[in-house]
């Protein structure tokens, strides 16, 4: 019998059980637990790490299915060195995390957390918060991946202009501009780069040297560690940055957005962006499908969605 391990809700496990009545499942809050050694395959979503320590616990996996885009929390060497397939549906949710970014940029604009914030610091800061209109404003986005396609596209009709960094493997008939004039011409950067090592930190202290004359927006829809989370803060606190917007952040991150005693036009949300049931409706179905696929034969799937 093939045993699916389910963890920490990456998909609807009853759904699973009624669907695949022959299939075993298991559901597990982490893989920091004893794993159960009959699992061949494991269903995840970010903020689970699967590497080299969790596969050696794991001897019969053959399929990790990744119900969302990002990989980085993943060996994928380690997969493919001992033959297990990654399917992954980096698709279904882009159109979801591009309506975060739209919210995103219109609250930090109209600077509604920094409202917030005062509030509950007992302080009433209405003079502090005069925004501006979003419609004036230039963005700039850094990545042209599903999660930049969707941003840009939902940011479009609201802002005054859309320019996405000029990269090789872009897809064709988009606006780009080189980095250097997406630094210049931008008051909007929304960074939606998958984590790798040239991306790790790439918000940094020269990034934001460079863009703190236009004291832009900076949303951040992609991976947290793209950015130099305490640059970034000290940045906003100063008032290099207008606003700053944090969406990909677990629970590791905590530490580092707490503790402020000064209102900040700070947005953090608990990696929401992608959290729409129409969403999670959909990739229940693509893990469904899949795992009815999988556990019928042992073929090697090709991925779903793309990169």
């Amino acid at each position: 019998m093939s045993a699916v391990l389910v963890v920490r809700g990456a998909a609807d496990s009853g759904a699973i059980r009624r669907a695949l009545p022959g299939v075993l499942v298991h559901d597990l809050l982490d893989l920091n637990s004893p794993l159960p050694a009959d699992t061949t395959v494991v269903v995840l979503r970010s903020g689970v790490r699967l590497d080299e320590r969790e596969l050696d616990a794991l001897p019969r996996l053959r399929h990790v299915v990744r119900t969302g885009s990002g990989i980085d929390h993943i060996d994928v060497s380690a997969l493919r060195h001992r033959g297990i397939t990654l399917h992954r549906n980096a698709e279904a949710g882009a159109g979801a995390v591009g309506e975060w970014v739209l919210a995103a940029a219109l609250a930090l604009a109209r600077r509604i957390p920094l409202g917030q914030h005062a509030l509950q610091l007992g302080r009433h800061e209405k003079e502090a918060c005069m925004g501006v209109s979003l419609g004036t404003l230039a963005a700039g986005v850094w990545d042209a991946g599903p999660v930049g396609l969707a941003a840009g596209q939902t940011l479009a009709p609201h802002v005054g202009r859309t320019a996405y960094a000029a990269w090789p493997s872009n897809p064709s008939g988009l606006r780009e501009l080189s980095q250097a004039a997406l630094l210049e011409q931008s008051q909007v950067h929304v960074v939606a780069l998958p984590l790798r090592a040239r991306t790790r930190q790439f918000i940094g202290k020269e990034f934001l040297a460079r863009v703190s004359p236009h004291r832009p927006l900076l949303i951040c829809a992609g991976r947290l560690e793209t950015l130099d989370v305490a640059a970034c803060l000290r940045a906003l606190a100063d008032g290099r940055l207008s606003g700053l917007a944090l969406d990909p952040v677990e629970r590791e991150h905590l530490p580092l957005l707490t503790g402020s005693t000064t209102p900040l036009n700070l947005l953090a949300s608990p990696h929401i962006g992608a959290q729409r049931s129409d969403v999670r409706g959909a990739l229940d179905r693509w893990a469904i499908d899949l795992l009815r696929e999988i556990t019928a034969d042992d073929k090697t799937l090709i991925e779903g969605g793309h990169g």
